[in-house]
Formats: structure tokens, sequence, C-alpha cells
């Protein structure tokens, strides 16, 4: 194993973690696009993993899954979703996914 294949596994657990990233803020906002953008984290995690498994596993075709990560990346960054942000939110916020919790009254609330 390369150390492509350590480039490779980064790329898996920053997929991943945006996946997760967006399905946490699906479940405390219940916005459409972050459910768009929860259900495009599955393959784009797939696809990334997928190209993980070529980078590692596959001698002589690292840059193809190199580019299959990538691939998954990108399309995980492509999904359009709302802005939660109100611009007083630390960096540790957005970072983890942090946004205002909506009620059955439809009013947000801060948690």
């Amino acid at each position: 194993m390369s150390y492509l294949a350590y480039v490779a596994g980064f790329g898996v657990a920053v997929t991943v973690f945006l996946w997760l990233r967006d399905l946490r803020i699906f479940s405390r906002t219940g916005l459409s696009g972050y459910r768009k953008a929860a259900y495009w984290g599955v393959p784009c995690t797939a696809l990334a993993l997928i190209g993980f498994f070529v980078t590692a596993f596959a001698g002589g075709w690292e840059y193809l899954g190199l580019g299959l990560v990538l691939l998954g990346l990108y399309l995980q960054g492509r999904v359009d979703r709302e802005n939660v942000w109100l611009h007083h939110e630390s960096a540790a916020e957005r970072f983890f996914g942090r946004a205002e919790r909506t009620n059955d009254k439809g009013s947000r609330k801060r948690l």
C-alpha cells in the first residue's frame, strides 16, 4: 500500500464527515436542501469508498482511485443547500453543523 492510499482514506473520511454533518443539520432544521444533501451523501460516500479500495488494493490504478475519491467529494459539494448560519456562529459551530432547531410551531430555537 502506498502513501496515496492514506490520501484516499483521508478523502473518504472528509466525505463521511460532510455527509453526517448534512444529516445533522437536516435533523435539526428539517430544510429540504439538507435532506437532499444527506440523501446524496450516501452514493458520494460509496463512490469515495470504492475509490479508496481501488487506490489501496489495485496496483497501478492509484490515480483512478484518487479520481473517484475526488469525484465523490465534488459531487457532495454540488448539492444546493439553504443558508442556516446567522453570521454570529463560531468556526467550530459551523464545522460541527450546529444550527438552530425548529420546533413544531415553525419557529426556530437555538440549542
